[in-house]
């Protein structure tokens, strides 16, 4: 009597932990959808994609529906004689043309949306961007921010990657240098890549275009609400593929304003002077500014790479030979290896800063200080 009491309780135990999980299990299901649309193709493609989920319904109870009906009505059973015919021509056409008007109802639908979103023109605003390994080069070239450029790359601290610190709310979507656009306008956005094929996309814009060395590609957006709106490169681009986040802040008109000439003045204020000589000290404080935000993730804070990907540059025979060879991978990289051309990221100035640094940090010690001048006359 006990054991049959104490299996009934552990049964209904069972129920209710299977229930418990199963509401559990829809809340998070809730978050499983598309991000929530914030432009109008975004609108349109989260539309399409309800009304093509609920014709998959359909279709399935219809053909199921059939298969299961035709396996009972048309079984072998005793008492029973199974139907036995071939060669319907009716049943054929009819098995051809719903296919084909699936396709059209389908069809139809999809060619606007994708129309809608390859019509780049009357923009208000182009940002032209750039993937490098392993971050996003963005160039404003038209519309009031027009001349203004940064890099934006990763800011998630190193210890929460390596799991030593825990892991913040936009963990490995979070970024130095956020791309700012005006709500409501048009923006175009330019593609190509430094290196190998990037692909640059925010999923609440419902834009995504790849981004290929050689090539400029086009996609555009107009969001409809002011916020932050996160994406990553969705195409496998090498080590840190997982490390180039992408963060648009749409703003309003006056603080997108507010924001160029922030920007202009900050531009202004730091631009470097190509012909100043500079002493070693201060090329190797500048240098390791642009070390640690442009090499360290392959290099190491160290210098001491991670082999072979990634050879040392602590008392390596680049750092510490004659200073053209060093001076060219900066500059043109490395054909066959994942060594970028800092040449198209870096000014002359932050190029002679950060070899500068590289020959006499860590165990090298050259003593050489290498001066902007010295960068025009090797860039290709």
């Amino acid at each position: 009597m006990q054991q049959s009491s104490g299996r009934k309780i552990g049964q209904w135990a069972l129920v209710v932990g299977f229930l418990a999980l199963a509401v559990a299990g829809s809340a998070y299901a809730l978050e499983w959808n598309l991000q929530p649309a914030v432009t109008k193709i975004a609108d349109d493609v989260h539309d399409l994609h309800e009304y093509v989920m609920a014709l998959i319904v359909v279709i399935f109870v219809g053909v199921f529906g059939v298969m299961f009906y035709s396996v009972f009505a048309h079984r072998k059973a005793p008492g029973r004689k199974a139907a036995n015919f071939h060669e319907n021509t009716t049943v054929e056409i009819i098995w051809t043309l719903i296919p084909l008007l699936i396709l059209v109802v389908i069809a139809w639908p999809a060619t606007r949306a994708v129309i809608a979103q390859k019509d780049t023109t009357n923009s208000d605003m182009t940002i032209k961007v750039t993937g490098y390994q392993w971050k996003w080069g963005y160039d404003y070239l038209k519309g009031e921010g027009e001349g203004i450029s940064f890099v934006s790359q990763l800011s998630t601290p190193r210890d929460q990657i390596e799991g030593n610190a825990p892991k913040g709310e936009h963990y490995l979507l979070e970024v130095d240098n956020e791309v700012i656009v005006p709500v409501g306008k048009k923006v175009r956005i330019l593609t190509t890549a430094a290196d190998v094929i990037h692909s640059w996309g925010v999923p609440a814009f419902a834009a995504k275009q790849d981004a290929i060395p050689g090539f400029i590609r086009d996609l555009h957006f107009r969001a409809t609400k002011v916020g932050v709106y996160r994406g990553q490169c969705v195409e496998l681009c090498g080590k840190e593929h997982g490390f180039m986040p992408i963060v648009v802040r749409v703003v309003s008109a006056a603080d997108y304003t507010a924001w160029v000439g922030e920007q202009k003045k900050k531009i202004a204020a730091s631009a470097d002077d190509p012909t100043k000589t500079y002493t070693l000290d201060e090329l190797k404080a500048r240098g390791e500014k642009v070390y640690t935000a442009n090499c360290v993730a392959c290099h190491q804070a160290n210098g001491k790479g991670t082999p072979p990907a990634f050879p040392p540059l602590d008392g390596s025979k680049i750092a510490n030979g004659p200073k053209g060879p060093h001076l060219d991978i900066v500059i043109n990289g490395k054909q066959g290896t994942a060594m970028a051309a800092f040449g198209k990221q870096l000014n002359d100035t932050e190029i002679a800063a950060v070899v500068t640094y590289e020959r006499n940090a860590w165990g090298n010690k050259t003593g050489e200080a290498i001066q902007p001048a010295e960068i025009r006359p090797l860039r290709k």
